[in-house]
Parts: structure tokens; C-alpha cells; sequence
């Protein structure tokens, strides 16, 4: 409806505004915030006033007469310095009824992305523990922001990079052997810096299990190194000492068995807790595949008219090309860098024929957009085809009181404790419910309640009442067609049906807006309005009892209102219950 009236919107402006109208973005056109002054409004008129030097108001007043003509407007009036304000034909919004019914699960779609190529990085937690519900943040906005862009006509891949190369295995391979010593020999120690949590011990004794060898060589202990640091002190410094401990008492094979071994149990836990989470992915990159694969040394290949030397070192001129700082890409002991890493990957994405790269972080990566995009400019790569977002971290309350969370003390919630307490639904609602770039105060108890209060409770029963209606429509023996409903549509004349049919009619609008902004907050803010439409109307508007043509009419409106609501909730990977 907005892309209609946008286009009307410009034609009314080229006998105004000459070559200036094609300046202005969408015609200055946006949704009125007071449904009192109009369903949209327009600045193009200000924005024109400098350009034609003339009185903003004299061209509004121009603009509303060439818009006055056209059917899909309802009235056109001016206010204030030059104002447009436009409400809709009563009409085009009962028509519009039939077009949602007509087009089912596709109201909403459309072709914006002209069959544009996004690949969108989400979640990619390494594998070295259960998923905690931060992660559960970056699943449910990187799997909507993906569906936002399949629903805009982009072609979209969802990916997940596996770090499943370098210290972080190695650690978690450390801690699982150390809880196995701990299993066998009384009092043994666990240092700072190692993983901690329940799982570590289950992984250790499943490991017990998996490697008689490595339970035999736990029996006997292992010689710790000398000089622990004394109150968690340089903890990473001491774990690397211990992981080079442990490599001489296991020997290399079977130390590195025992980090592959967690890593991809870990792994296989992270793959099931998404897909009951809702969450798919195309392709799962592993980085030891990028290492083995000869993509890593390949990329640093092509920089090395641009990389240099120092302290042993081999770096990239980072600074050059806009980062902050230049950055190491192989270490002096001759270990390619994580960053190196990124770098083969990014451009392993585009060679793939990704024309945008969406990675959605964590907003502890706020310092990763420049030293990719310098890598990919140095690729010759067009820098500005990544893009990140940056998704804030997540506080639980329950009972009115912050959750204690510390994931380095192995004190976290789960992703899986999150679902199993408040539910899939109410998880991925919450936590689109808020931008990304902004901190998620998680209320636990309002996600648990069967309220209105709860705002995917009250979005899902607006559609709950939509199936309920047409069950009682059955039972009572009552027909109903939509092309009589259709016929009939004009008797919609009630505030509260305007109000439900404009709500409705903004779907797609609100899809392209919140895939343009990235934004699927837009979404679910849209689905709450249009909730609140939707039981306004219910609850002021008898359906079964009025007479035949308004009812039908009504149904016809109820029925396009529970596909909207579908379709919207689909969008965030939220359920829509026929019964609540």
C-alpha cells in the first residue's frame, strides 16, 4: 500500500517540483504517527523549499490537489509548515482484503532483493560449551533477519563458522583430562582458565568411556608445572603451560583426540539445541578445514605484495586501509593468527558468489568490522560488502531479581534451560522484541504468563481467536464465502475496521522496512499493533451475529487478519496456535 501511494506520491510531484522530485527519498513519505492526522504523511513539501524557494505551504497545497484526484486516496489535507497528510480510500482498504486472501503465505513477500546474494553468519559460538542464552540472541535475530531477506527477494545462506582450530580445543581437551585426574586421584587441582561447568565433568566421563587410554593415563596423574600464579594471575599464561603438560604426559595424538573428541560432542549438542530452537543452518564452516584446506596459507599468498615483516612476524598493513592499527596475520613461531582466519574466510565467502556478507556478532566483535573490511579491500574485495551487527548481551530477571550469570566460573544459563522454562515461542519473541544494538533485560516471568500482559501471548491469541471464530461459525451450521465476503466488504465501515484493515495492509511495508534496517524489532513491534487492532475490532464488532452480508464481510476480515498474523509471526520463527 505504502509502495503505491509512494509512486502516486511522485507523480503528483514532477509538475511541482521539476528535477528535484527524483531527490527525494520515497517522496519524504512516512506512516502519520497520530491516526488523527491522516494514515501517512508527507515533508516533500519542506524538503522541496529551499530548492524551489518558495513558501512550503503553497506546495503542499499543489502537491495535495494533484494527490486529491486518485482513488486510492481517501482526503488530503496540509497542516502545519507544509505538511502532507493522506488517508486511504475506504475502498482500497476492503480490496486490499482479498489481495491477502489471495496471496496466503506470499502477503508480505516481495522483490526488493532482486535475487541479491546475502550469506548470514550468526550464532558461530565455539565449540567449547553448551550454548548460553546470549547465543540464544544472535539465533533468534540471525535466523529473522535471515527470513526478513528471503521474504525481500534475496537468495540467503545461513552459516555457522566452526572455531575448531587453535587454543580453544586445546583448552577444552585440557579441562576434560584434568576432570578426569580429578575422577581418579582425590584432591586433585582445577586451575583458573580452564572450562568449568557440569558439562565438562559429563564430557569426562563419556570420555572415560571413548579412550580407555586416556582413563588408564588419568589413574596415574599428571606432574603439574611449577609456579602456579597465585590468585588467577596471568590464568591464560598458566593454562598454556598446563596444555604443553598434558600433550607430554598423553603424548600429541592422544591430547588432540581429546579436544577433537569434546569439540565435536560439544558441537553436536550446539546442532540440536538450535534446531529444537528453530534454527537451521545451510553449511557449518569448519576453520580446521580452512587451515588443512590451504585457503588460509592461499589468501596470505595473494597479500604478500602488501604484508611485511617484523619481530619475527608477519603482518598486515591494516592501518593502510582504515583500521585502527596493523595486524599480525602469522606469528613469529610461524601459527597463522585468528584474524588471518577471518580474513581466508570473508573472501572464501565472496569467491563463493555472496554478494552481501551479514554477520550478526556478538557486541564484544565491535572492533572486527575494520580489520575485515581491510582485508577484503586488500583482496580487492569491495569493503562495504560486510556487514555487521552487533547484538548486546542478555540479563535474565526472575522473581523481580537479576539472574547471577559468569560463564568463565562455568555459572551460565543455557539456551536449552531458557527453552524448556519460558518455551521456543516466547524466547524467540522476546528477544527480537528489542534492537540488537541495545542490552535485553529478559523478564522470565512475564514470558511464563498466559496473560495479555505477555506480549507473544497477547499477538498469538489474536490469532487463536481467529480459528476459534470460524469453529463457532461451524458449529452453529453458518456458511461462509470468500467472494460473498468480498461483495460485501464495502458494509466495513466501523473505526475499528479501518483501523484492523490498515493495520493489515502495512505488512509488507513493514517486511521491507525492518529487512532494509536490519531491524527485526520493526517486525515484531508491527505484530503487537496489529494485535491490538485485531482485539479492538473483535471486541467492539459482532461477527457471527450480524446481519448476512456484514458477517460474511467480517469473516472475510477475520480470515485475511489470521493470515497476516501468520505470516508475520513465521517471520520470527514464532509459532501461531489455533488455541491458546
Amino acid at each position: 500500500m505504502k509502495k503505491a501511494l509512494s509512486k502516486l506520491l511522485e507523480q503528483a510531484l514532477l509538475p511541482v517540483a521539476g528535477e528535484h522530485a527524483g531527490r527525494l527519498r520515497h517522496a519524504g513519505l512516512e506512516q502519520a504517527r497520530d491516526a488523527r492526522n491522516g494514515h501517512y504523511a508527507s515533508s516533500a513539501a519542506m524538503q522541496l523549499a529551499g530548492r524551489l524557494k518558495r513558501p512550503p505551504a503553497d506546495i503542499a497545497e499543489e502537491i495535495a490537489a494533484g494527490l486529491s484526484q486518485h482513488s486510492l486516496i481517501g482526503r488530503v489535507e496540509t497542516a502545519g509548515p507544509g505538511f502532507i497528510n493522506i488517508w486511504l480510500d475506504p475502498e482500497a482498504l476492503q480490496a486490499e482484503l482479498g489481495r491477502i486472501v489471495a496471496d496466503g503465505e506470499a502477503y508480505g513477500s516481495s522483490d526488493l532483493g532482486a535475487g541479491r546474494k546475502v550469506l548470514v553468519e550468526f550464532v558461530s559460538a565455539n565449540p567449547t560449551g553448551p550454548l548460553h542464552v546470549g547465543h540464544g540472541r544472535l539465533a533468534a535475530v540471525g535466523d529473522c533477519l535471515a527470513s526478513l531477506l528471503e521474504a525481500t527477494g534475496h537468495e540467503v545462506w545461513r552459516e555457522y563458522y566452526v572455531n575448531d582450530a587453535g587454543r580453544q580445543l586445546a583448552v577444552l581437551g585440557l579441562s576434560v583430562w584434568l576432570r578426569m585426574v580429578q575422577r581418579e586421584n582425590d584432591g586433585a587441582r582445577f586451575p583458573d582458565g580452564a572450562y568449568r561447568g557440569e558439562y565438562v565433568l559429563d564430557l569426562a566421563r563419556r570420555m572415560a568411556g571413548e579412550l580407555p587410554e586416556a582413563a588408564e593415563a588419568a589413574r596415574k596423574g599428571m606432574e603439574w608445572p611449577k609456579d602456579e600464579p597465585p590468585d588467577g594471575k596471568d590464568a591464560d599464561g598458566y593454562v598454556d603451560a598446563l596444555v604443553n603438560a598434558a600433550r607430554e604426559t598423553l603424548g600429541d595424538e592422544l591430547f588432540v583426540d581429546i579436544g577433537r573428541l569434546a569439540g565435536e560432542w560439544v558441537l553436536d549438542d550446539i546442532r540440536d539445541d538450535l534446531n529444537q530452537f528453530g534454527v537451521q543452518f545451510d553449511h557449518w564452516q569448519s576453520e580446521r578445514e580452512l587451515v588443512t584446506g590451504g585457503e588460509i596459507d592461499a589468501c596470505l599468498k595473494r597479500l604478500a605484495g602488501v604484508t611485511y615483516r617484523r619481530d619475527g612476524a608477519l603482518w598486515f598493513p591494516a592501518e593502510k586501509y582504515g583500521d585502527e592499527k596493523d595486524r599480525v596475520v602469522v606469528r613469529a613461531d610461524g601459527r597463522s593468527t585468528y584474524f588471518a582466519s577471518d580474513i581466508a574466510y570473508h573472501y572464501g565467502k565472496r569467491k563463493r558468489g555472496a554478494d552481501v556478507l551479514l554477520d550478526v556478532l556478538g557486541a564484544d566483535h565491535h572492533g572486527y568490522v575494520g580489520r575485515v573490511r581491510a582485508g577484503l579491500e586488500a583482496l580487492g574485495e569491495p569493503p562495504s560488502s560486510l556487514e555487521v551487527r552487533l547484538v548486546q548481551f542478555v540479563a535474565l530477571y526472575r522473581g523481580g531479581e537479576r539472574v547471577a550469570m559468569s560463564t568463565r566460573g562455568g555459572e551460565f544459563e543455557t539456551l536449552r534451560n531458557l527453552r524448556e522454562e519460558v518455551g521456543v515461542d516466547a524466547a524467540r519473541f522476546f528477544y527480537v522484541s528489542r534492537a540488537g544494538e541495545q542490552h535485553l533485560d529478559f523478564d522470565l516471568d512475564l514470558a511464563r504468563k498466559q496473560s495479555n500482559d505477555n506480549p507473544v501471548y497477547y499477538v498469538q491469541y489474536a490469532h487463536a481467536r481467529v480459528a476459534s471464530l470460524f469453529e463457532k461459525m461451524q458449529a452453529r451450521g453458518m456458511d461462509f464465502s470468500q467472494d460473498e465476503g468480498a461483495e460485501h466488504a464495502s458494509l466495513l465501515e466501523h473505526p475499528r475496521e479501518i483501523d484492523l484493515m490498515l493495520a493489515l495492509a502495512r505488512l509488507p511495508e513493514t517486511v521491507e522496512q525492518a529487512a532494509v534496517q536490519r531491524a527485526p524489532q520493526v517486525l515484531a513491534h508491527y505484530l503487537i499493533g496489529l494485535a491490538q487492532a485485531f482485539h479492538g475490532w473483535y471486541n467492539h464488532c459482532k461477527v457471527l451475529d450480524a446481519e448476512s452480508g456484514l458477517r460474511g464481510a467480517r469473516l472475510l476480515l477475520a480470515q485475511a487478519s489470521g493470515q497476516v498474523l501468520r505470516n508475520g509471526l513465521g517471520l520470527l520463527g514464532v509459532s501461531a496456535p489455533r488455541s491458546m
